[in-house]
């Protein structure tokens, strides 16, 4: 089992079980008592939500990296490499220590039959056990309460936003959405919000609880002007706390309101200046990733972004505008069937030229004439092509200098282009 390579392992992972999902956590914890598993740092921070994970699981890591915790990070899905998805005090784990964990797994697995993301969520804890962190940050890969991350009690439980996505595992309703990540909240550990009108079944559980709730809005906020940001929140002694003056960032800063608040409720050095960097070195691959490229001879910007959901292109459309190119914006879209494709195309569409669809390199993509009639019908200007690459070299190929590309719409998408741009010219 040992000698398997990384590729192996994750093509074994992903037969071992017969199906893709399958939610509920008694095969993981009882896999997880014959690990002898405990808790994978002393502090363990949960971050579920529609959208706005990545980015705020980022921004908690930063600011504890900024006063010297080691730090893990747990995320899904990865982009290119499955590394991405364990990444110990900033370095992604390597192929030899997955493959250990996976080894270590398999070895007590027996008969229990474990998902994809089950196999991965287990060897990262694994992991993460081993290397002697002082915390851990744990990305929740669908809805929450019956995700395999939600195996650990988290000591803060961060709910991002709720919208509506995945309906088919977590209802059409944002209260049936709510009443699934609410299960990441514990008994008398803070609760934390960033969704301005939570639904009541999240209430109802802070309640059940008696969870200490912390609501944007209400106990912290933000406030963003056209040259910084400004933010308030609540200490763990229920003292305000304020910084003034942040510089503007690329990444949703609602995202790292909600990090300063859980960064402020543990009793950490608070310095203005030092909390202000944490916050502005912060990066996430394909999350309002915004690159200059040069084609033949032309200065354009590509912006990715991975959003797929009416949620995430609400919120990306508004940054769109707040940002607007030095000449006009060209897409390149793709998105998976079960995605609602008139919720993410309508918020867009006053912000785009012209689009350029394809098919994404997946059997669950929608086809890319299915996308072209969407927008055609909406009266957009659409050109089809074999798939992510043509398209986005057709948009560079019509664009002129000064010009911005925005490709979008899923993982899949992101991960074609941050391919194509890995390769030589």
């Amino acid at each position: 089992m040992t000698e398997r390579s990384l590729g192996d392992w994750l093509a074994y992972l992903e037969q071992l079980h017969p199906s893709a999902i399958d939610m509920g956590l008694e095969r993981s914890r009882e896999v997880a008592q014959r690990l002898c598993l405990g808790k994978p740092a002393p502090l363990v921070i949960t971050v579920t939500g529609t959208n706005g994970k990545g980015s705020t699981c980022a921004f908690v890591a930063s600011l504890l990296r900024a006063q010297g915790r080691r730090v893990g990070v747990y995320s899904s899905p990865h982009l290119l490499r499955y590394n991405e998805r364990v990444v110990i005090d900033g370095g992604e784990a390597s192929d030899a220590e997955l493959c250990q964990a996976f080894a270590a797994v398999e070895a007590v697995r027996g008969e229990t039959s474990l998902t994809y993301f089950e196999m991965g969520t287990l060897a990262a804890f694994w992991l993460f056990e081993r290397a002697a962190l002082d915390a851990v940050v744990l990305e929740v890969g669908l809805g929450g309460r019956l995700d395999a991350v939600n195996l650990v009690d988290a000591d803060l439980a961060l709910v991002t936003s709720i919208g509506l996505d995945h309906a088919d595992w977590l209802g059409d309703t944002r209260e049936s959405v709510a009443y699934e990540k609410a299960g990441i909240l514990r008994a008398g550990k803070p609760a934390l919000c960033g969704d301005l009108d939570p639904p009541q079944p999240l209430l109802d559980q802070v309640a059940r609880l008696d969870a200490p709730f912390f609501l944007r809005g209400r106990d912290y906020d933000l406030s963003i002007g056209a040259q910084a940001w400004s933010w308030y929140g609540l200490d763990a002694r229920g003292q305000l706390l304020r910084l003034e003056q942040l510089p503007l960032l690329d990444l949703p800063m609602e995202n790292a309101a909600l990090a300063l608040q859980a960064y402020a409720l543990l009793e950490l050095p608070w310095d203005a200046a030092q909390i202000a960097q944490a916050l502005a070195a912060t990066r996430v691959t394909g999350r309002l990733d915004r690159r200059t490229l040069d084609w033949r001879g032309k200065s354009l910007t590509l912006l990715l972004d991975v959003g797929h959901n009416p949620h995430a292109a609400e919120y990306l459309a508004q940054r769109l505008q707040a940002r607007p190119p030095i000449g006009r914006r060209w897409a390149v879209f793709g998105l998976l069937a079960d995605k609602d494709l008139p919720g993410v195309v309508a918020p867009l569409l006053d912000q785009v030229a012209g689009w350029a669809v394809a098919p994404l390199a997946t059997p669950r993509s929608r086809p890319a004439a299915e996308l072209a009639a969407q927008l055609q019908a909406r009266g957009a200007a659409v050109t089809l092509h074999a798939d992510v690459r043509a398209a986005l070299e057709a948009q560079c190929e019509q664009a002129a200098p000064g010009d911005e590309i925005l490709l979008f719409g899923s993982f899949f998408c992101v991960a074609e282009a941050l391919d194509w741009l890995a390769r030589p010219a």
